[in-house]
């Protein structure tokens, strides 16, 4: 495990592993994702960037509310796959008494740019935890599809619950990556959907992108009780009459149009063999489709 920061030590070495990179396409990549197959995404500055603008459009959504569970008071808090730190460092802020924990594979954040409180390591969350029993008040993870291997997620709920104090919380939020239309209007012909259908094909192997219509059976299995999932609609521009809708798909827009690419040049020019102009056309078509087609995003808490 490489630590960045924690808020009883001085800041530590990184492991150069994490930081050695591949370029592929223009983008940078991190090397020991790619080689372990771990994740796909590039962990360039345009990809900071765009994760960025995601957090953004996921406030909206959620009408600015970091944690939905009722905890108060939180003592400990760990946010699994924390990107830019984005939801950490608010989090982090927001309960300034409170120990936040951050886990990801590549360290975006410098650890000189997060409050005291916050601490940030490096690690993979394939591998079992190592944090001790009963530690959390809540468990945040967020959009992990992509990462989490597809036979670790039971595992990785069973570590979640058995990391979590007695009453304590997991808060999840995992998109599904099956892109409809509420009027039915997109078909299989649609660049879009060859998009998703392409990108979920190239990754079944590893990766369960399905995982957000199984979060509520893999809670309730690890013996979680309390369980609420929700389907919200996550509209990809401003298509919507309704004014809180179309304010997120304006402000979702633009993070579409990067995020088609981003998940989706690795796995269609190095998994599928796609060929980059045939990539380009179909992301050109499928950022013009989205223009008027929504996603759907699942939350269970």
């Amino acid at each position: 495990m490489g630590l960045l920061r924690s808020p009883d030590s001085e800041t530590e070495a990184l492991d150069d592993v994490y930081l050695e990179t591949v370029t592929i396409q223009n983008r940078v990549f991190q090397k020991l994702s790619i080689d372990r197959q771990i994740f796909f995404e590039p962990v360039d500055g345009e990809e900071a960037e765009r994760l960025e603008l995601q957090h953004r459009v996921f406030n909206k959504v959620f009408d600015n509310r970091l944690i939905f569970p009722p905890i108060p008071r939180p003592q400990r808090i760990l946010d699994c796959g924390y990107g830019t730190g984005s939801w950490a460092i608010e989090t982090a802020e927001q309960h300034p008494k409170c120990e936040v924990i951050g886990l990801d594979i590549y360290p975006y954040v410098s650890p000189y740019d997060i409050p005291e409180n916050l601490c940030l390591q490096v690690d993979d969350l394939n591998r079992p935890f190592t944090f001790p029993p009963n530690y959390f008040d809540l468990v945040h993870s967020r959009l992990l599809a992509t990462g989490i291997n597809r036979d670790r997620w039971p595992s990785y709920i069973r570590d979640i619950k058995r990391a979590l104090k007695p009453g304590g919380w997991v808060q999840l939020v995992e998109i599904y990556f099956n892109v409809q239309s509420d009027n039915g209007s997109i078909t299989d012909q649609h660049a879009l959907r060859q998009w998703s259908t392409q990108l979920m094909g190239s990754l079944e192997e590893v990766k369960d992108l399905r995982v957000g219509t199984r979060l509520r059976n893999l809670l309730t299995a690890a013996g979680l009780t309390e369980v609420d999932a929700r389907m919200i609609p996550l509209p990809l521009s401003a298509w919507s009459n309704d004014p809180r809708m179309r304010d997120i798909g304006t402000a979702n827009r633009e993070n579409i149009k990067k995020l088609l690419p981003a998940l989706g040049l690795y796995p269609f020019t190095q998994r599928l063999r796609m060929d980059p102009e045939q990539f380009e056309e179909m992301i050109a078509r499928a950022q013009q489709e989205a223009d008027t087609h929504s996603l759907k995003a699942y939350f269970p808490l």
